[in-house]
């Protein structure tokens, strides 16, 4: 028998949250970030097709802008004082064209409404993309995607990528989180775009 773990929202209790940092004063401006991280995927082999990268799916709690994070097993909390400049699959999904764009190894590479008729579409699965405490003050963050290369017009999967890094935090202020969120994000796209690009020519 299986056991169903769920990630549960904090809702209310907004003076005990305010305490902590995590629910931001309606008087003070929200900060919004973005993501460049940096990508080291390099000398790949070059590839005759085009790539849709479809927007990857996730669960509520992380299909947001808010930077998420957990403290407990199974609880999702969001920062005060700033928030993703988009959703975190589509922040994920413009990194994962840029990326593609970056090997200057593919023909062409875009989103699913840019009017491509590829050969392939990147199908895939943010399954995390949070900051983590463990035991402390320090943090680390963590992101988890499944990607899938599925093949047009059969959409037949001829390529399956699990990739996922974890990247500490160099301090407890969020622009140190969001540069470690870069970190682990760059991991993860350097192990999809080589794995993708060295799956077929």
């Amino acid at each position: 028998m299986s056991t169903i773990l769920r990630r549960h929202f904090l809702l209310g209790a907004a003076g005990l949250l305010a305490g902590c940092g995590l629910v931001p004063d309606v008087s003070q401006p929200l900060t919004l970030y973005t993501l460049k991280p940096k990508l080291t995927a390099q000398d790949l082999p070059k590839v005759g097709w085009q790539l849709v990268i479809a927007e990857p799916a996730a669960e509520r709690d992380i299909d947001t802008a808010r930077i998420a994070l957990t403290r407990k097993t199974n609880v999702i909390e969001y920062f005060a004082g700033g928030s993703w400049s988009d959703t975190a699959p589509n922040l994920v999904q413009a990194k994962l064209i840029e990326a593609f764009e970056a090997t200057n190894a593919i023909l062409a590479v875009g989103r699913d409404a840019a009017g491509l008729k590829p050969d392939y579409i990147l199908q895939s699965d943010l399954r995390d993309f949070q900051a983590e405490y463990q035991g402390g003050a320090a943090a680390s963050a963590h992101v988890r995607l499944m990607s899938k290369l599925v093949q047009m017009p059969d959409r037949r999967i001829v390529k399956s990528v699990a990739a996922e890094a974890s990247a500490p935090a160099a301090g407890k202020e969020l622009p140190a989180i969001v540069a470690a969120f870069e970190a682990a994000l760059g991991h993860v796209l350097d192990k999809t775009v080589t794995a993708i690009l060295s799956s077929s020519s």
